[in-house]
């Protein structure tokens, strides 16, 4: 009898313990889904302007923020009237003062003068296929797409007002993470850009999102499966209680 109770205290523990653990992980994984909701929209990349960063067809999560607070380097989707009107993504590259050119030293891009490199192109051609200097106007960000040879991008709109730059309050998010294919992973900001004024940006809190998903998941999984595993350990260990009562008769 005795043994009787110690077990069905341990069964009433594991109840309780299950059970808060399946309460705490539906906290943190819904918590996770409404804290992305509140700070992230999604968006599927429409051309592959900005290959090999993101391709066409993948789904990324863009942190909404006001365009006072981009910085070089950053990927952003923006809306300009000038650009069609539709939402675009490109590579901000330069801002208010600076001035942009290609091609330098090597055929690589320059911001006021100093050489930048940038290790999200791909193949070793130069920066740009036709070279182009640009002063960006206060209050504008000059944006390149990350495939040279076939975005269109500030670069098409060098004769427009501002020279190809548009303004900050066109931007409507700054992109942290590919959502769509899993393996995309975070969009990491170029150190590049890190030793020009006003440094670089911080990847919003995508990563603490993520983390707070899969440990509520983890725990609403372990909670949910521990009943089914002590029923079964339960009925294998009165299994093993009997053939020792039978050998022993």
């Amino acid at each position: 009898m005795e043994s009787e109770r110690e077990e069905d205290g341990r069964g009433r523990l594991g109840s309780t313990l299950s059970g808060l653990a399946v309460a705490v992980g539906s906290v943190l994984f819904l918590g996770g889904f409404g804290w992305g909701a509140l700070v992230y929209q999604p968006y599927t990349v429409p051309t592959d302007s900005m290959s090999p960063t993101v391709a066409a067809g993948e789904r990324v999560l863009a942190q909404r923020l006001d365009g006072d607070r981009v910085r070089r380097g950053d990927v952003v989707v923006f809306r300009d009237a000038d650009w069609g009107g539709s939402p675009m993504i490109k590579r901000v590259v330069g801002v208010g003062g600076d001035t942009v050119a290609c091609c330098g030293d090597g055929g690589g891009l320059t911001v006021n003068g100093e050489s930048v490199e940038e290790p999200y192109l791909s193949g070793r051609g130069p920066a740009s296929p036709d070279a182009f200097t640009a002063k960006v106007p206060e209050g504008r960000i000059f944006l390149l797409g990350d495939e040279r040879m076939g975005s269109l991008d500030s670069r098409t709109h060098l004769k427009d007002p501002g020279q190809g730059a548009v303004p900050r309050s066109a931007v409507v998010g700054r992109l942290d993470a590919i959502a769509w294919p899993l393996s995309g992973g975070v969009i990491e900001r170029p150190e590049s850009f890190a030793a020009l004024p006003g440094g670089i940006s911080e990847v919003g809190p995508v990563r603490w999102m993520a983390a707070s998903i899969a440990a509520g998941a983890a725990l609403i999984l372990g909670g949910a499966a521990y009943g089914p595993l002590a029923r079964l350990l339960g009925r294998r260990g009165a299994g093993r209680g009997r053939a020792v009562v039978d050998a022993g008769t």
